[in-house]
């Protein structure tokens, strides 16, 4: 396995490797001054080569790489994850630590389901997408692609967060989220569109 990105977030992917006895290569990074993350060897992307999972948590950085590499991908669940065996997670998602996917869940490509976050039944995460540590997806919520729910958020069941939307930390999401804003608060209410 390879990373692409030698960041914070490579870190916890390599924990997440180094717990399921999966052996990491090297990572790829275009930063001359990182030669090397944790003991492994930074290369530079020019070299890259698969599987790979890209360790960048910006979700448009990532979705940029992701569109420009021909690799392969893989992906990175935690063992203290419990992700029922009736939920779809596609190429390059990771799962960290403590995290619950329930039945029914389908999970795009390149997404990242972060420390203890709870995504119940029949919720449909779209492409890089970013549901931060705790966060709480009740049953059917849908969160459009590229979107950033943020930490402690809880969204209840049957709302839709648009596309490149994102969430404030500690958010409670009541009602539907359009495209591309910024919403906050509990109540969650929109207070500036991205575009």
């Amino acid at each position: 396995m390879y990373l692409y990105g030698a960041s914070g977030h490579a870190k916890v992917i390599i924990d997440i490797l180094r717990a399921n006895n999966e052996k990491l290569e090297a990572l790829f990074d275009d930063n001359e001054a990182i030669d090397s993350l944790l003991n492994y060897p930074v290369l530079r992307s020019s070299e890259v080569r698969g599987p790979l999972i890209i360790s960048i948590g910006d979700n448009g950085i990532r979705r940029k790489i992701a569109e420009s590499l021909h690799a392969t991908f893989g992906n990175a669940f935690h063992p203290s994850a419990i992700i029922s065996e009736e939920a779809v997670i596609k190429e390059g998602t990771v799962v960290m630590q403590g995290t619950i996917i329930q039945s029914g869940v389908c999970i795009g490509r390149h997404c990242i389901i972060n420390t203890g976050a709870s995504v119940d039944h029949e919720c449909i995460i779209e492409d890089y997408v970013h549901i931060s540590p705790h966060c709480t997806l009740c049953g059917n919520v849908q969160i459009g692609e590229g979107s950033w729910i943020g930490a402690g958020t809880t969204i209840i069941p049957g709302v839709k967060v648009g596309k490149w939307s994102v969430i404030g930390a500690g958010s409670v999401v009541t009602k539907n989220i359009p495209d591309n804003v910024l919403a906050v608060g509990n109540r969650c209410k929109i207070i500036k569109n991205l575009l």
